[in-house]
């Protein structure tokens, strides 16, 4: 009887040791999964990494080769979209830039910079889609950003009120107001290039006005230099 409590007593033993050891290796290897933060930085390369270059190309903060390797120049270009967006301007790409930069984060952590990336709250950019919507729904997509960017411009100078609002409501400064065709309810597309203006994507290099020569009616338009045509619209400084 001695003998056979011991070998039952060994096997318990043996099953505690196996059981034990398994829940530990299942802890070790289940915790870093938990806590996986997707992270790029300096020496990171691959897809993602062309994607983030790509989108700072776009939006004019990188000017380097679209490559997939990160180097000194994605790390610069990086920092100064990260000053714009009022994130952390450390040069790596963590959840909160990915989120700034629309692209998909490695867990649910949250974005230091809003849910829209930047100092704008998300119905100052529906406001911004709902204008893009109404003035350039029929124009390319580089033509809806550039319209958001002319808004965007005139909040940032001294000449307009500080505000998207501001600048959408000033009177008579937008003809899809004074029609009613800012209450429509602007596209998925419209929603985008409004984020992307945001985001610094700038095609019009700083212009505050825009006109379609076709419909145009004020003399003075006309006087404003123009900087760049995107589809029907000319846009001026």
């Amino acid at each position: 009887m001695k003998k056979q409590h011991r070998v039952v007593a060994l096997v318990a033993f043996f099953a505690l040791l196996v059981t034990g050891g398994s829940v530990a290796a299942y802890r070790k290897e289940a915790q870093p999964l938990a806590l996986s933060v997707a992270v790029y930085r300096v020496g990171s390369s691959g897809s993602t990494v062309k994607t983030i270059q790509q989108k700072l190309k776009n939006w004019g903060y990188y000017k380097g080769s679209v490559d997939g390797v990160f180097g000194a120049q994605t790390k610069t270009a990086v920092i100064s979209f990260q000053k714009k967006n009022g994130l952390t301007a450390d040069g790596v790409v963590g959840n909160a830039t990915l989120k700034a930069l629309g692209m998909p984060t490695g867990s649910s952590g949250s974005n230091t910079g809003g849910s829209t990336g930047g100092p704008y709250k998300s119905a100052d950019v529906y406001l911004l889609a709902r204008v893009i919507y109404a003035e350039a729904r029929g124009e390319s997509y580089t033509g809806k950003v550039a319209v958001g960017a002319v808004v965007l411009n005139r909040v940032r100078s001294s000449a307009f009120p500080n505000t998207i609002s501001g600048v959408v409501y000033q009177p008579l400064a937008f003809t899809a107001v004074a029609d009613g065709q800012i209450n429509l309810t602007p596209d998925a597309t419209s929603q985008r290039a409004a984020q992307d203006a945001i985001n610094g994507w700038d095609p019009t290099y700083g212009c505050l006005y825009y006109y379609n020569p076709r419909i145009a009616t004020s003399k003075w338009i006309y006087s404003r230099p123009t900087v760049i045509t995107i589809g029907n619209h000319v846009f001026c400084k």
